[in-house]
């Protein structure tokens, strides 16, 4: 979901206070490093914004809209051992325009673009969190988004890459001390366009969209490592992709977001913006996902999601919400409890703070998700 890309402009004040490392390129050839990085505009004047339709084309539609001001490719998964030892895992990667006109240079680190990369890994049985940041300037190779040959979005050595040419198998690497992931993906719905065949608005004023869609389950099988142990894994993913410019309104202060995978072959995307004033926004909703991929839009009058426990996390003090009953009040309505598969998934340090977290599925329907939560440690108003 399109609110993610809070947390990476977070980070840019720490990039712009101390730059991004000159780190030799992966290939082992010589660069000639002659310029820096300069601080992203926060004024959208200049980018495009999302307005009308917007004409889809996959996988042309994988890669970047370097057009848009921020985009960013999101993967989460709950996955499980042959003994039924679950994990999840969240892998999404962020990029940031500096500037809507791109400036020529004959310098590899010249970069119109930052990026940014969240990986973490919930071992429930364990008890244990996961979570490491990454980022890196778009030039050199060092970070970056294409669809030729194939798609592929990188970080360094974390990569999303398409193992054929429609982009409908791919495989997610990413390595850090204690933790790894080695995934591969096989799309089995077409893309789901989310809000108004892919327009999903977030506040009234023209232009707080996004253009958005989700692959909502890739079957997924491959390994994953925990401290000193790999294991072999399978379960399923969800894949969200969004690009925009200035999409929140002012007055939002945090959103709670759903991406839930059932046991009888759909899926749900539900959520709702928190205002300062205590309400709900008005124009953001859901969708449903139907067994043979066709869609159902759910608009905010269809959702009610209510919170029935509470956690207090030991890192940042902040009280989120840990259980929900959601109630789909559309055709079909169906009810739903919520809960979190470990209480801490919380990623905090390096200025992030937000819980976003393995979710299991009971009630009307079963299975397991993903939910996320912002807000709750400070307002999300203004910040983009």
């Amino acid at each position: 979901m399109n609110w993610r890309i809070v947390t990476f402009l977070l980070l840019i004040g720490l990039i712009v206070i101390f730059g991004l490392s000159l780190t030799e390129p992966l290939n082992g050839s010589t660069l000639s490093a002659r310029t820096q990085l300069e601080a992203p505009p926060q004024d959208p004047d200049g980018f495009a914004r999302a307005i009308g339709p917007w004409d889809w084309r996959f996988p042309r539609d994988h890669g970047a809209h370097p057009d848009f001001q921020t985009e960013w490719w999101y993967y989460t998964g709950v996955l499980a051992t042959a003994e039924d030892r679950r994990f999840g895992f969240q892998f999404t990667i962020f990029r940031r325009a500096v500037s809507p006109i791109a400036v020529e240079s004959t310098s590899e680190f010249r970069t119109n673009d930052i990026y940014m990369a969240h990986f973490t890994v919930s071992d429930i049985a364990a008890g244990d969190f996961y979570h490491d940041v990454r980022y890196a300037r778009g030039g050199a190779g060092l970070a970056g988004a294409t669809v030729t040959p194939v798609y592929r979005v990188w970080l360094e050595d974390w990569n999303v890459r398409a193992e054929n040419d429609d982009a409908t198998v791919t495989r997610i690497s990413a390595a850090s001390r204690d933790f790894a992931i080695d995934l591969h993906l096989r799309q089995v719905k077409p893309p789901a366009l989310q809000g108004d065949q892919g327009l999903s608005p977030k506040s009234e004023e023209i232009g707080n969209a996004s253009y958005y869609y989700s692959l909502s389950r890739l079957l997924t099988s491959g390994s994953l490592r925990v401290g000193g142990e790999t294991l072999a894994v399978a379960g399923n993913t969800w894949m969200d992709h969004e690009f925009s410019t200035s999409a929140l309104g002012e007055n939002a202060q945090g959103w709670d977001w759903f991406g839930l995978i059932f046991d009888d072959n759909s899926e749900l995307m539900v959520g709702q913006i928190r205002l300062t004033d205590g309400g709900i926004e008005p124009t953001f909703g859901g969708l449903v996902i139907q067994p043979d991929g066709s869609t159902r839009k759910l608009g905010a009058g269809d959702i009610r999601i209510k919170s029935t426990a509470k956690w207090r996390s030991p890192h940042s003090g902040a009280q989120y919400p840990a259980r929900w009953e959601v109630h789909i009040l559309a055709d079909d309505s169906f009810q739903i409890d919520v809960t979190p598969l470990l209480a801490d998934q919380e990623l905090h340090g390096a200025g992030i703070v937000y819980w976003e977290g393995a979710v299991r599925v009971s009630g009307d329907k079963t299975g397991y998700g993903y939910a996320e939560l912002t807000g709750y440690v400070s307002s999300m108003a203004n910040r983009f």
